[in-house]
């Protein structure tokens, strides 16, 4: 076997989409995406005696004020076998890379359910630590869509059955996005959301990146709801290997009592199944699943359609710089503190305050923290 850069999309993309640790943030495609984070990519690999690859990590590059470089792994590594040697060579790779560009830390978080003893094991022997501070969402909404669609409305919630029908009888119609034209539709409805909700979204180049990488083999698909003409709402799914991923949605100030959401998710499950997908995954929820929760409200929309929870393995460390690292985590528990003082603060705040000011969407808080977390302070956007 032999650690090594890898240039080959396709052995990549075949690999990792057959994986069990298949997910799109390990795909070729998001590392050529990494310059909108201001990163660069790394795309290593493990190689047998035939050439084939037998384990993989897309690493992001990305560097922070003072405290220096840093590699994450997005839902990396994948290998089937967490205690195979390839992993090992695998992450000796990792490190040699890490100290040629002065790198403090890797950052890891595989795509693997929470609590596998074998991947915490592996992860314990190659001197990974646990951390509470993620990058992404550790709790994500998933349904299972191998049955056929009448199955998989009957498992619906009746409301929610109802509600896409109800879009379709009020006027709504969806069809496929092609073409900038579309693609500007949406952006500029991501526009209204992300000012209504308060939070980052990319610059539009990103959005038209993520269209033209993964075009290739309809593996991007772009929705709009309309209603007389008008675009009211819309969505953009990806799928890779057996799964399938809702990424971002959108919608208008008008017309939303239509309900043009829940016929845009149907329309994209429909998508992904006749692609063969099994998997539709309608990504973050809450990470204790109690009402008054952030993501509480995202949380009841997603799990209207059907499906269950899966909580992916905890975020580990790994310091290749051990006094660095300590400085990043002393930073990263300041942040935490500060934040929870500001949310004691905003709780003691007079309940007249008007509703506007004191609800703040849940999804929205989490994305802007997301962003920061991806240019600022990796970690940073774990609540307390």
């Amino acid at each position: 076997m032999e650690a090594r850069l890898i240039s080959n999309r396709q052995q990549w993309n075949d690999f990792v989409a057959a994986s069990v640790c298949c997910n799109i943030t390990q795909s070729y495609e998001w590392g050529q995406l990494a310059p909108h984070l201001g990163a660069e990519a790394l795309y290593t690999g493990v190689v047998d005696d035939r050439g084939q690859l037998c384990a993989a990590m897309l690493v992001l590059v990305s560097r922070l004020p003072v405290l220096g470089t840093y590699f994450y792994a997005p839902r990396g590594p994948v290998i089937d076998d967490p205690s195979s040697p390839a992993l090992g060579q695998l992450l000796d790779f990792v490190r040699r890379e890490a100290r040629r560009r002065g790198a403090f830390m890797l950052k890891v978080e595989p795509s693997v359910p929470d609590g596998d003893e074998s991947w915490l094991a592996a992860l314990r022997r190659h001197g990974f630590r646990r951390t509470p501070y993620a990058m992404h969402i550790r709790h994500e909404w998933v349904l299972d869509i191998r049955p056929d669609e009448q199955t998989l409305l009957a498992n619906m919630k009746e409301k929610w059955r109802y509600n896409i029908r109800l879009a379709t009888r009020k006027g709504v119609s969806v069809r496929r996005g092609e073409g900038p034209a579309d693609l500007d539709t949406f952006y500029r409805l991501y526009r209204i959301t992300s000012e209504r909700d308060h939070f980052f979204i990319h610059e539009k180049a990103h959005y038209e990146d993520v269209m033209r990488l993964y075009s290739e083999g309809d593996r991007a698909a772009l929705f709009l709801a309309e209603y007389e003409g008008q675009a009211i709402a819309g969505l953009l799914a990806l799928r890779f290997g057996r799964w399938s991923w809702y990424m971002y949605g959108a919608s208008s100030n008008e017309h939303r009592n239509r309900m043009p959401n829940h016929l845009l998710q149907w329309t994209a499950i429909r998508w992904a199944k006749e692609h063969g997908c099994w998997y539709y995954n309608f990504r973050g929820i809450p990470d204790v699943l109690e009402e008054g929760q952030e993501l509480w409200g995202v949380y009841i929309f997603k799990q209207g359609f059907g499906g269950y929870p899966l909580r992916f393995l905890e975020t580990h460390d790994l310091a290749y710089k051990p006094l660095v690292y300590q400085a990043y985590r002393r930073l990263l528990d300041l942040k935490r503190w500060r934040d929870q003082q500001q949310r004691s603060r905003l709780q003691r705040q007079p309940e007249a305050q008007p509703a506007v000011g004191r609800e703040r969407p849940a999804q929205a808080q989490r994305s802007a923290d997301a962003h920061q977390a991806e240019v600022a302070l990796p970690g940073a956007s774990q609540q307390g």
